[in-house]
């Protein structure tokens, strides 16, 4: 039997600033690249430019949505899963992935970086909650979980940490 194809977590903010749509756009296009399928909250903004980017390099996505209706998906979601959960979806975004790219983000970001970590999922920050270091929260979560978040300055570096991670059992 073949081994399944991994499961990458983007989270991000549903209003990005241009950067992270960017960002959020190259990301996506990486995990894509390497076959690898991209699961996030489904909706707009940050997660479906990362949808578009993996869906072009002919990647899979699948969204997790916080409501019932299918449709409020994205264009780029392969696998709407309708929860009728609200944010509580976050859950199961950090619960599906074998790793978690944060990019950017606010509150609901942070509960899926926070979720990922009490699930001992490793987190790589890329802006937002991460870099720069001179955030009092960023600096909280480097020193508490060392071992579990990194931190990155370009999608490809964030990329790099995630291939690292699931190169090894």
């Amino acid at each position: 039997m073949a081994e399944p194809r991994p499961i990458v977590a983007f989270c991000g903010p549903g209003d990005p600033a241009p950067e992270e749509r960017q960002q959020a756009e190259r990301i996506g296009r990486l995990i894509g690249e390497r076959g690898w399928t991209l699961v996030c909250g489904g909706l707009g903004g940050a997660m479906e430019a990362a949808c578009a980017g993996a869906k072009e390099a002919g990647g899979t996505t699948i969204g997790i949505l916080p409501g019932y209706d299918a449709a409020a998906a994205n264009p780029w979601i392969d696998l709407a899963i309708c929860t009728g959960m609200g944010q509580a979806r976050n859950a199961i975004i950090a619960a599906t992935a074998r790793i978690v790219i944060a990019c950017g983000g606010g509150f609901g970001t942070l509960s899926e970086i926070a979720l990922a970590q009490r699930l001992r999922r490793p987190v790589v920050l890329l802006g937002g909650w991460g870099p720069p270091l001179d955030t009092s929260e960023a600096h909280y979560l480097i020193e508490r979980h060392a071992g579990d978040i990194r931190l990155a300055t370009t999608p490809e570096e964030a990329i790099a940490f995630v291939a690292a991670t699931l190169a090894t059992p």
